[in-house]
């Protein structure tokens, strides 16, 4: 693995959009997520003076982190091909994933497998965290509350990265420190331990953030970097994104009380995003989760993600890449003749089995299909339009340019990760709460009368509400774990074998790039894809 990271690069070589959006000025628009660079490229001797570096610093790591996830559409990719819901339409590379070769020799495949993007983003939480506090003693402006918080945040992107990684590639070398230059070449270490990393940073960072950034938050009241709660909504991680990250984790590793304690947290805090302005967290109506209304966390940045990086096109940044549109759109939305991956009919019909599904059903009244979630359901290829933050001023040429969000956790889905915690432990009835909390708005509910085990309808749910989330590889994998599952997952070589045998030849991880290999011997690569 080459880990030549240097500090000025990993920290700075952000899109000056990325910068523009999250301080919330300017008006900029790019073509390609990740072929930008900043015009702020301030040298090491000069770059740890003011407060305005802190502000600056701590917002290049974001852009970072964002960046690592959604270039190449790499959240997708990982998250919604492997035996999920989307066909392809003539892409050889995406057809390689939806197949499970994902070692096939593609230039985007080698790219996402390469996994020096996050530690670009590592690098700079690790270097803020080490040299932010040197600010107090040159600018007095900057208080010990602020570099706290501060620090905290960047405590948090890097535990976040670090899990997001794990979930992908199983063991990854666990690095704490910054470096400048060629970066000392460390093994993997174990997927355990990584997690543990994590969870004790997001521990450590959740007694410091606030709630609420730039208001009344007691925790942190008052401007913060200058700006107020409605600048900062929906772009900082806040004590809620925290413990949802943390809730994640503890499912990942079938540590369910833990997910369900640190789950009910979120949701029992949900009121103190309702404050200091509009655009609070609130489960999303069908205006809000497919047609951009006001308080939607695809087309804006709003307390409704919890944990995710916005685009807003109100703040000038719109790119080309990095959004599920630049996938699954086509005519009439954008001009382009068929989208890139879409949901077939017969995958659309078994999972909405519902007629009073407002995302896909009949509607009652016009006996016409809706329109929600799929566009042209009686063609060949529907086409996917949950998602459609589109720039329409921008879509006159061959090139479509998007804002929507990149979204991991929303209230609807948090309450989903409760109520399959609740359903392992044992809590039917609580399960069965959150699970029908989730659906209200969806024109669905669970019946504790139903035949379907409600481990089950969960994971259906969580198939429908997420779908296009980049969560149903992980749902998966996670619904095996939970069900024991013995049955035939995958075959190898032409041997078949069951989801116990698939993971524990680690074929639920992606391969690491061969580059990686290559620049570091002490890397080896994951058993499965030998």
């Amino acid at each position: 693995m080459n880990y030549t990271i240097n500090k000025r690069n990993s920290l700075y070589k952000v899109s000056i959009g990325i910068i523009v959006l999250l301080i919330g000025f300017g008006n900029f628009s790019c073509k390609k997520i990740d072929n930008l660079q900043s015009n702020r490229l301030a040298t090491e001797t000069t770059n740890w003076k003011t407060l305005e570096d802190a502000k600056a610093n701590l917002l290049s790591i974001y852009g970072l982190m964002r960046s690592a996830s959604v270039s190449d559409n790499g959240h997708w990719l990982m998250g919604d091909l492997r035996q999920g819901d989307f066909q392809i339409t003539n892409r050889a590379d995406l057809k390689a994933i939806v197949n499970g070769q994902l070692n096939a020799s593609y230039p985007v495949i080698n790219r996402i497998t390469n996994w020096r993007r996050f530690y670009a983003a590592i690098n700079a939480a690790s270097l803020y965290i080490e040299r932010s506090g040197e600010i107090l003693k040159l600018d007095p402006r900057y208080t010990e509350l602020n570099n706290r918080v501060d620090i905290a945040q960047a405590r948090m992107i890097r535990a976040f990265a670090y899990f997001y990684m794990s979930r992908i590639w199983g063991d990854v070398p666990l690095v704490t420190s910054s470096h400048d230059g060629d970066f000392v070449q460390l093994s993997r270490t174990s997927q355990d331990k990584v997690l543990a990393f994590a969870t004790n940073e997001l521990l450590a960072a959740g007694q410091v953030v606030p709630f609420r950034y730039g208001g009344t938050d007691p925790i942190l009241p008052g401007l913060y970097h200058s700006n107020s709660w409605t600048g900062w909504n929906g772009i900082l991680f806040t004590r809620l994104s925290c413990y949802a990250m943390l809730a994640h984790i503890a499912a990942w590793q079938g540590n369910y009380l833990d997910a369900a304690n640190y789950a009910k947290f979120v949701l029992e805090n949900q009121a103190t995003q309702n404050k200091d302005g509009s655009f609070g967290l609130a489960y999303l109506d069908m205006a809000s989760l497919t047609e951009n209304s006001s308080n939607s966390p695809f087309a804006f940045k709003r307390a409704t993600l919890i944990v995710g990086f916005p685009f807003e096109a109100g703040n000038g940044l719109l790119t080309a890449n990095g959004h599920l549109e630049q996938l699954t759109l086509a005519s009439p939305f954008i001009p382009k003749t068929q989208p890139e991956m879409f949901v077939p009919k017969d995958t659309i019909n078994k999972v909405f089995t519902d007629p009073f599904d407002l995302r896909f059903g009949i509607d009652p009244v016009t006996r016409s299909y809706r329109t929600n979630y799929f566009y042209n359901y009686q063609s060949e290829q529907p086409i996917f339009n949950k998602v459609k933050a589109i720039y329409t001023g921008q879509t006159a040429s061959n090139v479509a340019l998007f804002s929507s969000s990149m979204v991991f956790s929303r209230l609807e889905e948090i309450s989903l990760l409760r109520a399959e915690a609740l359903a392992v432990l044992g809590d039917r009835e609580g399960a069965i709460t959150a699970l029908n909390q989730a659906t209200n708005l969806r024109g669905v509910t669970y019946l504790s009368s139903s035949k379907v085990p409600v481990i089950d309808a969960i994971f259906a749910e969580r198939r429908r509400e997420l779908m296009g989330e980049g969560w149903r590889w992980y749902d998966i994998i996670r619904y095996n774990k939970i069900k024991n599952s013995n049955n035939i997952f995958a075959n190898k070589n032409g041997v078949a074998m069951t989801f116990k045998q698939f993971e524990a030849a680690g074929g639920i991880y992606w391969p690491v790039s061969q580059d990686v290999i290559n620049a570091n011997p002490s890397i080896t690569q994951n058993p499965y894809w030998n």
